[in-house]
Order: structure tokens, then sequence, then C-alpha cells
């Protein structure tokens, strides 16, 4: 006879079996079990074809319950966890099954799809299959000491947050005990070399073991955290270096002839070859990221900025910059990345230009300039401007305060280094992102309730309802938006506490080394569906008054709260994140569960326009990300400008000013790229036909959200999202 097993194959009816589970059942509980008793239950089995394993299972539970219920229970809670174990390998099998089949890497993963990993294999699938194992260990982590630090409402409130979709913790696939992303100092690199991250390597001597222990230093670091590393003075320490080699006037010297090989290359080159040398090995993928590329940013400086950041900064050796051979270097690095992206895909560094201005134009004319030179020969890069050095802007759009980055310094230093580290040296430990588009229909669906007014849930508001109550429904909605963002301080706080001991005990070797130290990266709060929740009130989403006193009082209630809330310990900021997967995953779930979204796309936007909507021009979205908008963003925000062609620069260049005019701080031009897959040849150009061998075959290049990617490599919805980008 036969019986069919949980998976719906089938065996014989083997009695065998349910012996040594009985007699296990038994031992387990330190009881003897005789030959009667055994004899017992197997004479209360019905057995009949194709019975299935589970219901032979009840009949023995009920059996040993009228013989020994300490023994029913064990046999219990030993199958259960092999029902439960059985149920686990099934689901893993059958995500192989789907993974093997899906388009691409991005698409196959369940949890957080991600572009950044190109090609999928065995080493991705890998990476995906411990994903589900994680969150639940990040979340049970976080569960427990929220209730050790609150109490174990708070900590129930915390599941519910998440289960509801009110809140996303990011990373939670990442192993626990891991921080999201930063920006470091590389004063101890240039002191320890890697030995104080395990590392063999000492401190660097000259160009050449610079660049090979720098290589190693990024990833080194990049695998103690989940998101992004910034090395905003990357190029400043290699032309030091530079200099040490070849004297503080190599720059007389490019043409001369430095290599001895049989090569014979000059100085130029030799330069060159060390920029491949470090850009060719960042962007392969590494296997202890899930075979992703390493997340490597990268800073420039205008004369002014670089003067007000590092003005006081010096070397070990007690020497200063050199302005005249770093601006070189930066604009060299520039134009040479721009020509090999010509000849390869290169998705990192993610380049920063941080400029200084004087609320009408840039100060620095030169580098103004220049950044539009760079921008009209197809190059793409961020622009942050600020009125004053007093803040940096890195991965993909997290910005600091550089006052904060120096109380921190001075309340908590442990490594007394120069002037200068303490303003480059950020991040962020943890990011959790609020619902915006759910919290805010929930409220004034209360609200509605509370005055006994109708709503249609999945409809959006009438503006001239809205302009009736808009008072006291804002003050509602303020409410709720004030009681998420004081739940998730608590939640960022419990999350710090867990970092707290991982550091204590040693385990992040990188702010024991002094690359960061823990009080100088922030607690971000991310907001997310903030376009279509002012839809769903009624509004037009472009620059009007309604817009702008709707964006404002959402972000200013979350930024004054931060404030409360920060201690010496303790920073809060707020970002627009880039919700690569998770603007699709929040767009999904409020769709599903009868909120409003906007029909006219299939995920929530990272900016304050929607990025389909045609009718919005490049002035139009440069004001939308201008001061009035971005004004209590202190975590940071990025505008990307998509755009058909190539503008001149003369274009880019007044576009400067009117960035500069508006507080337009943080911004980019995306042009896609068009890839050959059949002949490889790669055009700064959007073509419909390869200019080199004539294939229509071919990818395009674009920002899917910070970094630049083939459009093949985004998740099915995000190329959806692509296609449908109105390109000015």
């Amino acid at each position: 006879m036969e019986v069919r097993k949980s998976d719906n194959s089938l065996e014989e009816y083997n009695p065998k079996k349910i012996e040594r589970g009985v007699r296990a059942a038994f031992k387990a509980v330190g009881k003897p079990c005789d030959d009667v008793i055994v004899t017992f239950v197997l004479k209360e089995i019905r057995v009949y074809e194709n019975i299935t394993t589970a219901e032979i299972r009840k009949q023995i539970e009920h059996a040993l319950m009228d013989v020994d219920k300490d023994a029913a229970h064990a046999y219990i809670e030993t199958y259960d966890k092999i029902a439960a174990e059985n149920v686990a390998i099934a689901k893993k099998q059958d995500f192989i099954t789907q993974y093997l089949a899906a388009s691409n890497a991005a698409t196959g993963s369940k949890f957080d799809a991600n572009a950044n990993v190109e090609h999928k294999n065995v080493v991705t699938m890998g990476n995906e299959l411990h994903k589900y194992d994680n969150i639940r260990q990040n979340r049970r982590m976080l569960y427990e000491r929220i209730k050790f630090l609150y109490n174990k409402k708070t900590a129930k409130q915390y599941i519910k947050d998440l289960e509801n979709h009110f809140l996303y913790k990011h990373d939670e696939t990442a192993i626990p005990g891991t921080p999201y992303c930063v920006a470091i100092t590389m004063y101890p690199f240039l002191e320890n070399g890697l030995t104080q991250l395990g590392g063999i390597s000492t401190k660097p001597t000259d160009l050449k073991s610079f660049c090979g222990e720098f290589i190693n230093l990024v990833f080194s670091i990049a695998s103690h955290f989940a998101g992004a590393v910034a090395t905003p003075e990357f190029l400043m320490y290699m032309d030091y270096f530079i200099r040490k080699d070849y004297g503080d006037d190599y720059l007389e010297r490019l043409d001369e002839v430095v290599d001895l090989t049989v090569k014979k290359r000059t100085l130029e080159r030799v330069i060159e070859n060390h920029f491949q040398q470090v850009v060719h090995s960042m962007n392969m993928p590494s296997g202890n990221r899930g075979y992703q590329t390493v997340f490597w940013n990268v800073g420039y400086f205008d004369e002014p900025y670089f003067n007000g950041v590092f003005g006081d900064f010096a070397f070990p050796d007690g020497t200063k910059p050199k302005w005249e051979t770093l601006s070189w270097l930066q604009k060299k690095f520039m134009k040479w990345f721009n020509k090999e992206r010509s000849r390869y895909v290169l998705t990192f560094p993610v380049e920063t230009m941080a400029v200084l201005t004087d609320g009408h134009d840039l100060v620095d004319t030169d580098y103004a300039e220049f950044t539009a030179e760079m921008w009209a020969e197809g190059h793409s890069f961020f622009c942050y401007l600020s009125d004053s050095p007093d803040s940096l802007s890195s991965c993909c759009r997290l910005r600091n305060s550089i006052k904060d980055m120096e109380d921190a310094e001075h309340n908590h230093n442990t490594h007394q280094f120069s002037m200068g580290t303490a303003s480059v040296a950020t991040g962020s430990k943890s990011v959790m992102t609020i619902n915006l588009n759910r919290v805010i229909q929930e409220a004034t669906r209360e609200f509605f309730k509370q005055n006994n007014r109708d709503l249609q849930g999945d409809k959006p508001i009438d503006g001239k309802v809205v302009a009736e109550i808009r008072k006291e429904l804002y003050n509602h909605i303020s409410d709720a938006v004030r009681n998420i963002t004081e739940r998730v301080h608590k939640y960022q706080t419990a999350f710090n506490s867990l970092i707290k001991d991982f550091y204590e005990a040693d385990m992040l070797p990188v702010f024991k080394a002094g690359f960061i130290h823990m009080n100088k990266q922030y607690l971000t709060i991310g907001v997310n569906g903030l376009t279509d929740a002012a839809e769903f009130l009624g509004m037009e989403i472009n620059d009007n008054e309604e817009y702008a006193e709707f964006v404002n009082l959402i972000l200013e209630t979350i930024n004054v709260s931060n404030k409360k809330a920060k201690t010496r310990e303790l920073m809060f900021n707020t970002e627009f994140v880039p919700g690569e997967n998770l603007s699709v995953k929040n767009y999904g779930w409020d769709k599903k569960d009868g909120y409003f979204v906007s029909p006219r796309h299939e995920m929530y936007s990272s900016y304050f326009f929607n990025p389909e909507d045609d009718s919005l021009g490049v002035l139009e979205k440069m004001k939308l990300h201008g001061e009035r908008y971005v004004r209590y963003l202190d975590g940071g925000s990025a505008c990307h400008i998509n755009i058909k062609e190539h503008m001149t620069q003369p274009q880019y260049r007044q576009l400067l000013r009117v960035a500069a005019e508006n507080g337009t701080n943080y911004f980019t031009f995306n042009c896609r790229n068009t890839v050959c897959n059949s002949c490889g040849h790669i055009s700064k150009d959007t073509l419909d036909v390869c200019p080199k061998c004539g294939s229509k075959d071919l990818d395009y290049l674009t920002r899917i959200i910070g970094y630049l990617k083939r459009v093949s490599s985004f998740s099915e919805p995000r190329q959806r999202e692509e296609h449908e980008r109105a390109y000015n």
C-alpha cells in the first residue's frame, strides 16, 4: 500500500518508521517504551491507499495521547519541527526553480531586487537563499532589543508597522549587525595601512602601493557595510603619493618617460594606468557582497570648497595638499573616466562634484565651466551645490552637516587626526523608511470618520473639499506623521544599541580603526510615497503653492521631531530614499490593500515630481528640487533630470546658474547611452542602430537611481518604469 508524502510523492507504507518515531518520543522524555506500547499505537492506525503522511501523524498523536501525554507532546514537537524544515526546504526549492527561469538577477530576487547584480549565477542565487533567514534573525533581534529598552507593546508595534507596510527596514536581508553605508576618512590608512582591519599590508609608501592597497581597503570596508563606501579624499591622497614619487613639480614633467621597461611610458600614462588599475578592480563583482560590485563613491571639489573643508589639513609627514596639482588630477580623472566609459560599461565610482555658490552663480568660474564641459562631453556625475562649505554629499544623495561631524569628533574622538577628516567621515548606520502615502491616507480616513464625512479610500479627494478643511486635516496628518516618526526614533535607537554591542565585541573593526566614529553616522528616516499622497489629497504634482505647503508640512514635521530626538550619541536625518526596490513594493502593497495609488505609474517616485510626467520641463524639475522643497531634507535628495540628448556647454552652464538661484543642491543629468550587444561599441547618445556595426541588438545605460547600469539589469518593474520615463 502506498502513502502520499508532503511533496505529493508516493512511497510504500512502512510501519517500522512509525515504531522508530514512537520509541524516539519516549526516549526524548526519559521513559521506557516496550513492545506493548508500539503494538497498541500500530493497531490504532487505519491505513488506506494514498493516505497522506499528515493523516497518519494525526492518528499516531491521538494514540499516544491515550498512552502517555508527555511522549505525545514530544512526538508532536519533533514532527512539527521536521514539517517546518520540510516546508522551508520546499520553499527554497521552489525559489531555485523560479530563479533559474528569471530573466535576470534583479527580477529573480524575492526580497530586495538590485540592478547592481548584472549576471545571475550560483553565487547570486546562494546569496538570495540566505536572505529569508537573515530577515527573521534581524527582526527577532531588534524586537527583543526594543522590548528590553522600552516595553513589549513598543516591540509589538514595530512588527505591526513592518507587517502593515507603514514602515520598511532597509537591508534586513544583510547579516545581523551590519551598518548601512559610510563615507570614510582615509587618514588611518596613511598611518597603519590595512593592519587594523586584519590585513598584513602596512602603510603605503609610494604611488604603486597606495593604489594596490586602496583597492583592498575599499573591498575590506565594503564587506562590513550593506551599502555604499565613499572616499572623498581619494584623489587628494593619490596626488600626495604622485608628488612623493615624482616631485611637487610633476605637472611640468608629464611627458617625461618614467617607466624604464620596454613600454617606456610617460608620467601621464603611468598615472592613467593607475586610474585603470583602481577603477577596473572596483567594477569587479565581489563574492562576499552577493556578486555585487562595490558601491564606491568619490568626490571632487572646486577651490573655495576644498579650502573650506581641507584648509587646515596636513598629511602625517606635516606636508599640506597642493591645490594646483590636485585640481589637475581631479580634471584628469574625470576626463579619463568619461573616455573609459566609451570603451567599457563602468558603473563605479559614483562621482559628486562639490561646488560653492553665492546664491546667484558658482563662485569658482573655472570649475563652473569645467563642470558644464564634462556634462556636454557626455559624462554622467552628480553636482552638489552649497552656499557654504558646511556640508558634503556622498553615496548617491547622503548629506551630512560638517558641524555635526565636528561636534562628534570633538565629543567622541579617540583618534586625533588632522583637521578636515571630521568633515568627510559620515554615513548612515540604519535606514527606516516611512510609507507616507499609507500613513497620510490612513490619517485622512480616520479624520473623515471622526467628522462623519464620506471618503472613498481608493479615489483621490476633491481639492475643493480639502480646501474647506485644510487646517484641521493637516493638523491631523501632521500628528500621524509625528507619531510614527517618534516610534521610528525608538526603533532606530534600539538598532543603534545592537550595533554598539557588535562594536564592543570588536566585530566592527572599521570603527575601531578610526575610519569613522560610530557617533558620526546618522540614523536615517527615509520617506517614500509623497507624490501619490499629495495626488490623493487632490493636488497637482508641479511647482505650486498648495503642493509646496504640503511638502514642507510633512518634511518639517519629521525634521523637528528628529532634532528633538538628537543626543550626543544619536543623530537623526531625513532622506528621500532611492527606493530602487521599495518604491515597487510600497506601491504594490498599497494598491492591494485598497489605498489610492496613481494609475499613471507602477511605483512611487523618489523625487518631488513623477518621472513619467512629460508636462514638466528641465527648469520646473530643478525648481521642484530647489530650496523651497528640500530645505528639511537634511539627509539628502537627488534630482534626476532625464534628457533625450546632451546639451551644449553654454546650456549646462546656464542650468548651473539656475540651480544656484533656486537652491537645487544635488542633481544630475541622465541621457541614455547606447551599448551594442553585437560588437560592444558604446555611444554617449541614444541610438536605434549601432554606428559601428549597424546592429539593432542594443542595450542602454542609464541611472536606475543613484548608479549607472544596463537597463537589461533592471528588475522587470524597473524596466517598465525606465521605458515610461519622460526624457526632456
